[in-house]
C-alpha cells in the first residue's frame, strides 16, 4: 500500500491531492477534447460513419455512467483504495486508444471508444468521494475550480494546435489517438500518487442501493427530475454542433480549425476566466439560483447556435456556452457534497452519474434521428424548452438553497436490500 493512503492530516491529505490534481489537469484537458469534439469529428470526417455509429461514439462515455452504480459496488466489496481503481480505469483508456491509433477500422474505432470513455466514466463516483475527503467543506469548490482552470487551459491549447494540425495535414488522426493514450497514461501516474482508502463500509453492498435516496431524500429526487430535463435537452444538441458545422448537410463546411475554435478554444478560453468564480460561488451562493442561471446559460448558447444562421450566433454562442460549461464543472461534479452525508457521497454521485448515462445514451441517438425530418432551429427551440420547464421546477427550492443537508427527507431511510436479497 502507498505511504499517501496512510496520511492522516487532513492539511496532507489536501496538499497532496490538490498537488497531483493540478498535473492530472492537464491531462484530463487533453482527453476532454476527445469526448468533447475529436472523436466525433474522426467519425464524420475521416470514417464517414453513418447516424449509429456518430450516435454511438457520442454516447460511448455515457455507456460508462450508466454503470457507475455497479462500479461503486465492485470497488466496496473489493475494498480497494480509490486513486488505485481510477489509476487502473486510466491504464485501460490508454490501451483502448493505442489500439484504436493501430487498428485503422471503424468497428475497432467504435468499439475502442466505448472502452476508453466508458471505463473512465463509469468510476466518476470515486473522484468526488475523493474530494468530499481530502478537499476541506469551505474550499471544495475553489480547489476544485483551480484544477480545472488548468485543464481548461490544456483543452484549449490542445483542441487548437490538434485541429490545425489535422485540418494542414501535417499529422493524421491515428497520431492524435496515440496523444490520448498518452494522456492516459500519465493521468494514471497522477491518479496513483493521490491520498485515499477504500469506500466505507454501510452494512449494504447491494448494487442499486444507491437507488433508495431517491425514494426517502424528496429533495435529491426533485432535484434529478429537474436535471434530467436540463442534461437531455443539452446533451441531444451538443453533438449536433459538430455534424453542424462538418457536415456538408447544413451548407457550412468548416475545417477541423474552425470547429475546434468555435466548439473547444473559444469556449475553453471563458470556461478559463469564469471558473474561480463559479467556484467561490459554488462555496457561498444559494446552490439552485447557481443553478438555474447555469441552464439559462446553456438554453441560450443553444438557441444562439442554431437558429440565429450567422457567424456573429456562432461566437455568441461559444462564449455563452463557455459561461454555462464553467458553472457546470463545478456544480456537476460537486452539487452531492451538499445534499448527501459524507459517507454517502459515492452512492448520491452514482444515482446522478447513472442518470446522466441514462439520458447521454438516449439523447444522442434522439437527436440525430430527429434532425434527419426537423430542422436544427427546431430542436433548438425545443431545448430550450426543455430548460426553461426546468428552471421553473427548481424555483420554489430557492428558499432553502444554502444548507441542503438541513432539509428533511420524506421519510426516515429504511434499510436497503442485502446482498442476499
Amino acid at each position: 500500500m502507498s505511504d499517501f493512503s496512510l496520511m492522516t492530516s487532513d492539511r496532507d491529505r489536501r496538499d497532496v491531492t490538490y498537488f497531483y490534481e493540478r498535473l492530472r489537469a492537464i491531462a484530463s484537458g487533453i482527453l476532454e477534447t476527445a469526448g468533447g469534439t475529436f472523436l466525433l469529428l474522426i467519425v464524420v470526417q475521416e470514417l464517414h460513419g453513418g447516424a449509429t455509429t456518430k450516435s454511438v461514439v457520442v454516447a460511448a462515455s455515457n455507456v460508462g455512467l450508466l454503470l457507475t452504480p455497479l462500479a461503486v459496488t465492485w470497488v466496496l466489496r473489493r475494498r480497494w483504495r480509490l486513486s488505485a481503481t481510477l489509476s487502473i480505469s486510466s491504464l485501460i483508456s490508454a490501451a483502448s486508444f493505442l489500439v484504436m491509433a493501430l487498428i485503422p477500422d471503424t468497428r475497432v474505432f467504435v468499439v475502442g471508444a466505448v472502452i476508453a470513455l466508458g471505463v473512465g466514466a463509469a468510476f466518476i463516483p470515486l473522484f468526488t468521494q475523493l474530494y468530499q475527503e481530502n478537499y476541506p467543506e469551505r474550499e471544495r469548490g475553489t480547489l476544485f475550480s483551480r484544477a480545472i482552470m488548468i485543464r481548461v487551459i490544456a483543452a484549449m491549447i490542445f483542441g487548437w494546435l490538434a485541429g490545425w494540425l489535422l485540418e494542414s495535414g501535417v499529422v493524421s488522426y491515428r497520431w492524435l489517438l496515440v496523444g490520448f493514450a498518452a494522456a492516459s497514461l500519465f493521468s494514471a501516474f497522477c491518479l496513483r500518487r493521490c491520498p485515499s482508502g477504500p469506500l466505507r463500509e454501510t452494512g449494504n453492498s447491494h448494487p442499486f442501493r444507491a437507488f433508495r435516496h431517491l425514494v426517502h431524500n424528496r429533495l435529491f429526487r426533485w432535484t434529478m427530475m429537474c436535471w434530467m430535463l436540463v442534461g437531455f435537452a443539452n446533451l441531444m444538441m451538443l453533438p449536433l454542433r459538430i455534424d453542424y458545422l462538418a457536415n456538408p448537410k447544413y451548407g457550412l463546411c468548416r475545417g477541423a480549425a474552425e470547429i475546434a475554435l468555435l466548439v473547444v478554444v473559444i469556449p475553453n478560453a471563458v470556461r478559463f476566466v469564469l471558473n474561480p468564480m463559479w467556484g467561490w460561488l459554488f462555496d457561498r451562493m444559494n446552490f439552485f439560483t447557481m443553478r438555474i442561471t447555469i441552464n439559462l446559460a446553456f438554453g441560450i448558447g443553444i438557441l444562439s447556435f442554431f437558429t440565429t444562421g450567422s457567424q456573429a450566433g456562432l461566437l455568441l454562442s461559444a462564449v455563452v456556452m463557455g459561461v454555462a460549461s464553467a458553472g457546470g464543472d463545478v456544480s456537476w461534479s460537486l452539487w452531492v457534497t451538499k445534499v448527501a452525508p459524507p459517507e454517502d457521497v459515492a452512492d448520491y454521485m452514482s444515482v446522478h452519474t447513472f442518470f446522466t448515462g441514462f439520458r447521454g445514451v438516449i439523447a444522442p441517438f434522439t437527436a440525430f434521428q430527429l434532425a434527419a425530418h426537423l430542422p436544427l432551429s427546431m430542436l433548438g427551440w425545443i431545448s430550450f424548452a426543455l430548460i426553461l420547464v426546468a428552471s421553473v421546477m427548481l424555483l420554489p427550492e430557492l428558499k432553502n438553497g444554502f444548507d441542503l443537508r438541513a432539509r428533511p427527507a420524506a421519510a426516515p431511510p429504511a434499510p436497503g436490500p442485502t446482498e442476499d436479497e
